[in-house]
């Protein structure tokens, strides 16, 4: 019993920690990041600078990234990064092992958190999932970030599942159509234990290593919106089969 109420103190301060951090750290460069979001040119500035701010969060809450790369990013291509979603860690994760300037596409509720709601709603595309007005320009917020040269980044399940022991929600097909309109690859990621380390359920979780894949590209040359479909059915598979393997060893 007293092994217990040890654990839930020490989760209890290592969560206010993660929190604190997370919010405060934001606070010392708040008139720096005002300046780099203030013009969608100055955005791979900013990208650099979230960068650093993710590892260093992701560092003191004690995570290590164990990446594994089965191809390697281009500078000079454009993707879709399409990861599964289990966790608010996974937008850090995102940010500290890719390179190449990406936006997120995310939900409307992220605007409301203190401080980082402020640059969030200022650099990334939302979208408010219960209007259909919402869904739809963020095609065109899209094509434009995509006409800029930047990557996308959507989780294509939309949102974290309620039920943590859903291990991969359909995906929606947002993603996929955008990706065979651009003709720019897929790129299917695993995150096996963003939900083990670092759950929505409050008291659990713990320090240690995040293993993430990065699977071989998906083509979209040649396709057509009507094999949109096929190509979230493909990368579903993907990243699915590959949670179901981690779960068995």
């Amino acid at each position: 019993m007293l092994m217990k109420i040890f654990s839930y103190f020490f989760i209890l301060i290592w969560r206010i920690w993660f929190y604190a951090w997370f919010l405060l750290s934001i606070i010392p460069i708040f008139p720096i990041l005002i300046i780099v979001t203030s013009s969608e040119k100055l955005y791979p500035v900013f990208f650099k600078i979230a960068r650093v701010w993710a590892k260093t969060i992701l560092f003191v809450m004690g995570f290590r990234i164990d990446l594994e790369e089965e191809q390697f990013l281009e500078k000079e291509e454009s993707y879709m990064f399409c990861p599964n979603h289990t966790s608010m860690i996974d937008v850090l994760v995102m940010l500290a092992i890719t390179k190449n300037p990406f936006v997120f596409v995310g939900k409307i509720e992220l605007t409301k958190i203190p401080i980082f709601g402020f640059f969030y709603k200022r650099t990334c595309i939302i979208v408010d999932r219960s209007n259909s007005k919402s869904r739809k320009s963020v095609f065109d917020e899209a094509r434009i970030r995509l006409d800029g040269g930047l990557d996308i980044c959507i989780f294509p399940e939309g949102l974290v599942p309620s039920d943590e022991s859903v291990v991969l929600s359909e995906f929606k097909k947002g993603a996929f159509r955008l990706a065979v309109e651009y003709q720019i690859p897929i790129v299917p990621i695993t995150m096996y234990d963003c939900k083990k380390r670092f759950s929505y359920t409050f008291f659990s979780g713990g320090p240690g290593r995040l293993r993430v894949k990065v699977h071989s590209f998906i083509k979209t040359e040649g396709m057509v919106l009507k094999d949109s479909n096929l190509l979230k059915k493909q990368t579903f598979n993907i990243i699915y089969n590959e949670l179901i393997s981690d779960m068995r060893d």
